[in-house]
């Protein structure tokens, strides 16, 4: 090739790489109930847009003769489900995303599942969504999953919707058909706030109206999908909004740079602006914005970039820099929509840690307003959220954050909850307003703290929490210890769950819902104990970790001591002090810990004694003795 020729054809390839920089990107999901065709619909489009290799034809090809259902001839549906479970079964279980482009605009879209049981993996794909593709299958309807996943999407923030009524083919590409399908969805999605929806007939298998018109619905007038997905604005304005951007990283490669890296969330910065740190409320000016290719003039919403401040002042990961003259809120607790993932249910009051942006917190839902009934949209009173439900919550924070309304800002105002033992991502949520307290209600200055009360006492306050089965021996084993500390002078109260339950918790049955308030209040009022100088002694099964956890962090470290009353079941079952294992196997007591309802073994007690070997008193002794070698009694 001669060197004009070489140059003529780098000069071309520049210019192509150019065009496709400059494209427009858009996001966008396919989702809808089982068997609608989401993954085939999303295989034609990159197979008549020309953007398989001749590799993954011959992988389709084998693949469609092993697990496709289209007689041997290709079945597109196997370019996206890549999991060897989703090609046996024939199913989307996690979301698979896929980019391809055309001459007008690039595109990534998700596939997600269209289970029931994996409506979480469908909400994770519609979080960066700006458009989903719902797909219904003619000859079905509308079904309760397509309900579900439009409400989703609309919940997540999605604003533009295609109907795609897939497999008209089926139906004898009946006009009527299709217009029954369209106009009760019109209906349903009326009050869902969608600014565009459309709707296409096609047929994802053999292309109708994908890519092109079709010759088999002279009477629909409208646009291919492709043609509408390159043509529809959605253009995001979060350009045009106050000035966000989590701080991700502090970065300080030598002594004389100190920037702030992250992504911009909202608005735009130049050199020179005034901004704030929300949560201190400190100020400075933008000295740089600094990038891997330079120092930037401006920069905007979705720019990773490091900005370098004019004033030395203290930014740290999770803070959120904010325009001078609009603030986001500063709150430490709101309410918000949360879908729910966890195999575990919610139950008010048990603690999670929530993660919004880079800012990690410990919270906890204090109210469950209402769940929400996906087919009908009402509103129903619920003490407990399950897996894939979906509820307007009441959350409290240990410290305050900063956020937008989710309506706002999709980036600031929204969240995921973390279960604090496993690390697993429990639920999504996405904040609609800030809660006020009372602004009567302050924290009361008291002269006498916990040690001047203490002190007189001759001892270090703390809680002694025995847990463990009923049966096991808590109750006797606290009011033994009790019983010694008196003997030596020390200052005590014991908290018995009977007893609580007789007051405080009279209200209160025997559901998780209801153990977790019970265990929330004692907690709360062993605090109070350990804030007058006391030594509480507090006997309750508490089966669940997390809950003996949440109790654990509302003292200081050293204040919390759990004694795991180690005594086996069949011991338990042979005592019953109280007949009511008996009872419970007979079936006339409902919810009874380690028969029909868990009991969660401590992992790092304190101290750990089993009643079924030893005498009481030895082991009364034993607790004893370990308060005095840590100098709890002085």
């Amino acid at each position: 090739m001669s060197e004009a020729a070489t140059l003529a054809a780098d000069e071309a390839f520049g210019e192509y790489l150019a065009s496709h920089e400059n494209k427009g990107l858009l996001r966008f999901l396919t989702c809808g109930s089982v068997d609608d065709g989401k993954s085939t619909l999303i295989g034609r489009l990159l197979f008549d847009t020309k953007l398989l290799f001749e590799d993954q034809l011959a992988a389709l090809q084998n693949d469609s003769r092993k697990h496709g259902t289209t007689g041997g001839e290709f079945d597109l549906a196997l370019l996206v489900d890549g999991l060897e479970a989703e090609r046996q079964q024939g199913i989307t279980i996690d979301v698979a995303y896929r980019f391809f482009a055309t001459d007008k605009r690039k595109f990534i879209v998700a596939d997600t599942p269209g289970h029931e049981q994996y409506t979480r993996n469908m909400a994770t794909g519609a979080s960066n969504s700006e458009l989903a593709v719902i797909l219904v299958d003619a000859r079905q309807g509308i079904l309760v999953q397509t309900r579900r996943h439009s409400f989703i999407a609309s919940l997540l923030g999605i604003r533009h919707v295609v109907l795609a009524v897939n497999k008209i083919d089926l139906v004898g590409y009946s006009e009527e058909r299709f217009h029954e399908i369209y106009d009760e969805y019109q209906q349903f999605a009326r009050n869902l706030g969608f600014e565009t929806l459309v709707g296409i007939p096609m047929s994802a298998r053999d292309g109708d109206n994908v890519i092109a018109g079709s010759t088999n619905t002279p009477w629909y007038m409208g646009p291919s999908l492709l043609d509408h997905l390159e043509s529809i604005e959605v253009d995001s304005d979060l350009a045009q909004k106050p000035f966000r951007m989590p701080v991700q990283w502090v970065n300080r490669p030598s002594s004389d740079f100190r920037g702030f890296a992250g992504t911009i969330a909202g608005g735009a910065v130049r050199p020179g602006d005034e901004i704030a740190v929300a949560k201190s409320g400190r100020t400075s000016k933008v000295a740089r914005i600094v990038t891997m290719d330079g120092d930037l003039g401006d920069a905007v919403a979705g720019e990773a970039v490091t900005l370098v401040l004019a004033d030395e002042i203290d930014i740290s990961r999770g803070d959120v820099l904010t325009a001078l003259d609009a603030r986001p809120q500063v709150i430490d607790q709101f309410a918000a929509h949360v879908i729910w993932m966890g195999e575990e249910p919610l139950l008010p009051g048990r603690p999670y840690i929530l993660k919004c942006g880079a800012n990690s917190v410990r919270a906890t839902v204090t109210n469950l307003v209402h769940k929400i009934d996906v087919n009908s949209f009402s509103e129903l009173a619920t003490r407990q959220l399950d897996l894939n439900e979906i509820a307007l919550c009441n959350l409290s924070l240990a410290e305050p954050i900063a956020f937008d309304p989710y309506d706002e800002n999709r980036d600031t105002g929204s969240f995921i909850l973390i279960d604090r033992f496993t690390n697993d991502t429990v639920a999504a949520g996405m904040i609609r307003h800030g809660l006020r307290r009372a602004t009567n209600v302050h924290w009361q200055a008291m002269d006498i703290d916990k040690q001047a009360r203490a002190e007189p006492k001759h001892q270090k306050p703390c809680i002694l929490w025995f847990t463990g089965l009923s049966g096991a021996g808590k109750s006797t084993i606290a009011n033994l210890v009790e019983k010694k500390l008196h003997s030596l002078g020390q200052h005590t109260y014991t908290l018995d769950g009977d007893n609580v339950r007789h007051g405080l918790n009279r209200d209160l049955g025997f559901t998780d819902a209801d153990r977790v308030e019970n265990i929330r209040r004692v907690a709360e009022t062993a605090k109070l104990f350990v804030e007058a100088g006391l030594i509480v002694l507090v006997s309750f099964i508490s089966p669940f970790r997390s809950e003996r956890r949440m109790a654990r962090d509302l003292v200081e470290e050293g204040e919390f001591i759990e004694v795991f009353v180690d005594t086996p079941l069949e011991v338990c079952v042979e005592r019953d002090p109280k007949g009511l294992y008996k009872r419970a196997m007979a079936g006339e007591v409902e919810n009874f810990t380690g028969i029909d309802s868990p009991y969660e073994v401590p992992h790092n007690p304190e101290i750990t004694v089993d009643t079924s070997g030893r005498p009481a008193e030895e082991i009364a002794d034993e607790i004893v003795r370990h308060l005095s070698e840590r100098n709890y009694l002085k």
